[in-house]
């Protein structure tokens, strides 16, 4: 008893002091002093969660405390989100309500802890059709007050720091929700630091042994990195100094998941990735009227000391990003050859990239809490989005992520406007951005005064004039280009109400033309004209009807006349369908079994045992990433009940993670090198006499190794070569890329997808 008592006093004591630690963090900071009610929140919330624990152990008041230092912290709000975040799990866990929270603590804190309350438990729920809901609740909450999706951001955030007492397959499904969702929302609201830190956490859990091998690779490079640092501000701190800047000077080192994400997307290994260091100049304008002109003054002459690069200048000086970021960044040659970007920017500048939307308000005369501008822009964008979203779940989280992650270009109008559009706009896109009446009458554009088509691409600087005709109707081929959220979302409910009024029509046509031949229509029937005219259900012959793509006739009376097939028959049809295409019955068996492996006896908590028996009669090997032992992988339960095995960076599976995470398992090899998968490589290098004949040398004889496939081609001297070998797992193929790198004429060797 007194071992529990005194367990009791030392928990307590730990909480106090955390709790301190947070009043010290607010006191800090410029807010207002309102310590009373952060106080009354603390006490209020650790009495509601009293007796409760996460699952690493720890009292589960520990959370709220810690998402509340985040958000004053890190994010760098006030007293109310403080509060919110203390109480922010009170309603979902315990008897209090909204009501009660409102009594005691006023209606504007009431709202803000009713919007975490709707989209607890993270985005997505356990059905596709629930995830669109809770996301689209996310944004709802989101328009009508932002601290509630960044108190959430605070709180995805503890969770991610905290992961690790997480089985495998909810790290994975956490870590796969949050890239996909989190961390794009991260940026589109500015907290770079958040975002960041979110990206880093997902990879260390998804590639724990990619992330360490990274980290050890840039720890052991990091003495170099500050060699070169030193070397390249030198000469630039002492011109600052001349001009009298009050400034500071910081390195900026890539973060392991960039890293690794340029990696993958460019086939390239940590020693050719050059811009790991960027140089950061942060100064203190002399007056804010100032600040713009001193950015300038200060790239002007740093370009006097090293030269620069003439296609890498960014201006977000003058036209800030979406998010709200400021800086100019110039990619300057030092003196050992390497191109490093230098980044300039005010304090204030600094201060919104690090924390977002919420430092502008630091800065707004008044301490006014509103921001217009971008913000609102973005906000008014997803409401337009949310009043008709995609029927289907994965579409509406599509959509949404269209402009979550997009970059910005900026765009004028024949007036001179300038517009903000994601990063490969189309004319089509910015015709929606203006009017939904422009872009669906759209027929063409004039860019810088040519005539161009509706996919036109657009860049920075374009001046675009929209061609319209009230002749033009929405075609569903548009999707094919429309690249913006909200131009997809507008030609869908477009071609949606289009269909509609279609189907109304073809069923008038389809009833008329049965009531003609004296015949009454039944599924059978519907499903024989399904046949015919090849489409895919009643909804859509209809269209095809009351559009008049399809015009009922006498093909049509000729099938519906056709005799029913016989009991019999049917079985003979059914039975030569499942077992008659000509497979043998051990492969039939094959395939009976892994669509019956029910996962009904797996055990979730544990990992599968990807073994040369399971993956051959158990499990199914995705055919859109191919995974080989010694890849990340997890599992996936599909709808027929069978487990697919994913590599963990797959494409699909990303979605997966982020949509279907129950049904995500952890999964890890157990082979012996006894069976062969394919594995396709990718060689570049310079072309010479005997060069592919040292390749298959290496590969065939020195290996033993089995080439399936192999194309090359020759230009200008550079030879691209593509062979798909058989190898038994990843070591098999590091091996392989090492020997073949040491071949003098070729100069990169990876491993690709297809």
């Amino acid at each position: 008893m007194d071992d529990l008592y005194k367990k009791e006093q030392e928990e307590e004591l730990i909480i106090n002091k955390a709790f301190q630690e947070l009043l010290q963090v607010y006191l800090a900071s410029k807010h207002r002093k309102k310590v009373e009610i952060i106080t009354k929140a603390f006490n209020f919330a650790k009495q509601a969660h009293k007796g409760v624990r996460r699952r690493s152990g720890e009292p589960y008041i520990m959370h709220p405390i810690a998402v509340a230092r985040i958000v004053c912290e890190e994010i760098g709000l006030g007293s109310t989100s403080i509060c919110s975040a203390l109480l922010h799990d009170v309603v979902e866990d315990t008897d209090y309500t909204v009501e009660d929270i409102s009594n005691i603590f006023g209606p504007k804190i009431a709202q803000i802890v009713d919007g975490l309350t709707k989209i607890s438990g993270g985005i997505f729920g356990d059905r596709a059709s629930s995830q669109a809901e809770n996301f689209k609740k996310l944004l709802l909450t989101m328009s009508e007050d932002i601290r509630v999706i960044l108190i959430k951001m605070a709180d995805r955030l503890h969770n991610m720091r905290t992961l690790g007492s997480m089985l495998p397959s909810k790290q994975y499904k956490i870590a796969g929700e949050t890239l996909y969702i989190y961390a794009p929302l991260a940026n589109r609201l500015g907290l770079n630091k958040i975002k960041t830190e979110l990206e880093d956490l997902s990879f260390k859990y998804e590639h724990p042994e990619t992330y360490q091998e990274i980290a050890n690779k840039l720890q052991d490079t990091q003495l170099e990195r500050s060699n070169v640092f030193e070397n390249f501000i030198a000469p630039i701190r002492e011109k600052l100094d001349s001009m009298g800047f009050s400034y500071r000077i910081e390195d900026r080192v890539k973060t392991p998941y960039s890293i690794w994400n340029k990696m993958q997307n460019k086939h390239i290994p940590f020693e050719e990735i050059y811009d790991i260091l960027a140089v950061r100049i942060i100064f203190t304008p002399l007056s804010p009227e100032k600040e713009l002109n001193e950015c300038f003054d200060i790239y002007v002459s740093i370009c006097k000391i090293y030269k620069s690069h003439p296609d890498r200048l960014r201006d977000w000086v003058s036209h800030p990003k979406a998010n709200g970021y400021q800086a100019l960044h110039v990619t300057l040659m030092s003196n050992q050859g390497e191109w490093i970007e230098v980044q300039i920017r005010s304090e204030r500048m600094n201060d919104v990239a690090e924390h977002g939307f919420a430092a502008h308000w630091k800065y707004k005369e008044g301490g006014g809490s509103e921001d217009e501008g971008e913000l609102d822009k973005w906000l008014h964008t997803i409401k337009e989005i949310l009043d008709d979203p995609q029927p289907n779940a994965m579409d509406f989280l599509d959509t949404i992520k269209l402009n979550l992650f997009a970059s910005e270009i900026f765009v004028f109008t024949p007036r001179g406007e300038i517009k903000t559009m994601p990063q490969n706009s189309t004319a089509l896109d910015f015709a929606f951005s203006i009017h939904t009446f422009l872009g669906s009458h759209c027929i063409g554009a004039k860019v810088n005064h040519k005539l161009v088509p509706l996919s036109h691409p657009l860049k920075s600087g374009d001046q675009v004039e929209i061609l319209t005709s009230k002749s033009q109707h929405v075609d569903a081929s548009w999707l094919n280009f429309a690249t913006t959220a909200k131009a997809r979302t507008k030609i869908m409910a477009i071609l949606r109400k289009e269909q509609r009024t279609a189907q109304k029509e073809g069923e008038e046509l389809f009833n008329e033309f049965f009531a003609e031949m004296d015949l009454e229509p039944s599924s059978i029937d519907v499903e024989k004209l399904c046949k015919l005219h090849e489409v895919d259900n009643r909804e859509e012959l209809l269209a095809q009807i009351g559009s008049k793509k399809i015009v009922l006739g006498t093909d049509d009376l000729e099938v519906l006349k056709e005799k029913k097939p016989t009991t019999t028959s049917a079985w003979k049809k059914y039975l030569t369908f499942s077992f008659g295409s000509g497979k043998s019955k051990d492969k039939k068996m094959e395939e009976t079994v892994s669509q019956l492996s029910s996962t009904n006896n797996i055990d979730k908590k544990k990992a599968l045992k990807l073994t040369e028996d399971t993956i051959q009669n158990s499990y199914i090997i995705a055919d859109c990433c191919k995974p080989i032992p010694g890849d990340d992988v997890l599992g996936f339960v599909d709808d027929k009940d069978r487990i697919i095995i994913h590599k963990r960076q797959c494409p699909i599976a990303v979605r997966l993670k982020s949509s279907y995470g129950n049904r995500l398992l952890a999964a890890e090899w157990d082979t012996h090198k006894k069976l062969f998968f394919p594995v396709n490589i990718y060689l570049q290098g310079i072309d010479g006499v005997g060069v592919l004949n040292s390749i298959t040398e290496i590969i065939s004889r020195q290996m033993n190794v089995n080439i399936h496939r192999l194309s090359f081609e020759t230009n200008d001297g550079i030879f691209e070569g593509n062979i798909q070998l058989y190898v038994h797992d990843v070591e098999d193929v590091t091996t392989i890329c090492t020997n073949l790198k040491r071949i003098e004429q070729i100069n990169s060797v990876t491993r690709i997808e297809n």
